[in-house]
């Protein structure tokens, strides 16, 4: 038995081309008056990916096989980069350090979770973020940004220095770019050697490890 996870990333060529997207979980019953009732089953959206529609070349089918091997099959997760949704900001955005809202200080905690936030005014969700992007991690403290903290790239988690702990209410936000954490969704890779020098792979299903 094994939770392996390789801080690697999904071939990023293959990946840009991949569909999918949340997947969420609600129990409906219907009444005998003709009503229903909902029921969420997961607290959270969980991600799914296709990515066989990114295969456009025998390198590129290649790659995915190596990739597929290297991990065992569904044994071990990877980091994948969502087509769509791979930053704290919106698409056409580039990233601040006041994007997302990840905590309010109390003068004495130090570590706080990366989180991006979804919703409008009938409702919202806060998604952990795990998996950032090395190097992309902004953070501001009551409107300033800030140097003084280190990010966990394995975990999302942002640790800040001895003497640049946030005060009490003061806001923390950040920024970033971030990978899904994934697995395969099949122990079985169907290659299909189209023509001369061409190939794809069906389907590639993936599914998020949820943190």
């Amino acid at each position: 038995m094994t939770s392996a996870f390789h801080e690697v990333r999904f071939p990023l060529r293959v990946s840009l081309s991949s569909s999918g997207g949340p997947v969420r979980r609600t129990d409906i019953v219907n009444l005998s008056n003709g009503r229903e009732v909902r029921n969420r089953r997961w607290a959270n959206s969980r991600r799914s990916y296709d990515a066989g529609s990114g295969v456009k070349s025998l390198a590129d089918l290649y790659s995915v096989l190596e990739f597929f091997e290297a991990r065992g099959g569904q044994l071990a997760g990877f980091r994948f980069r969502d087509p769509l949704d791979s930053t704290s900001a919106g698409p056409g955005r580039g990233v601040s350090a006041f994007d997302q809202q990840i905590g309010i200080g109390d003068g004495a905690t130090t570590s706080f979770q990366l989180v991006k936030a979804y919703g409008d005014g009938a409702g919202g969700w806060s998604r952990t973020i795990a998996k950032p992007v090395e190097g992309t991690v902004l953070v501001s403290v009551d409107g300033m940004p800030v140097s003084g903290f280190v990010c966990d790239t394995a975990t999302g988690l942002v640790t800040f220095d001895a003497g640049a702990v946030p005060p009490a209410g003061a806001v923390i936000r950040a920024g970033f770019q971030f990978d899904v954490p994934v697995r395969f969704d099949t122990d079985r890779i169907e290659v299909n050697l189209e023509a001369f020098n061409a190939g794809s792979i069906p389907s590639i299903p993936l599914t998020e490890i949820t943190p």
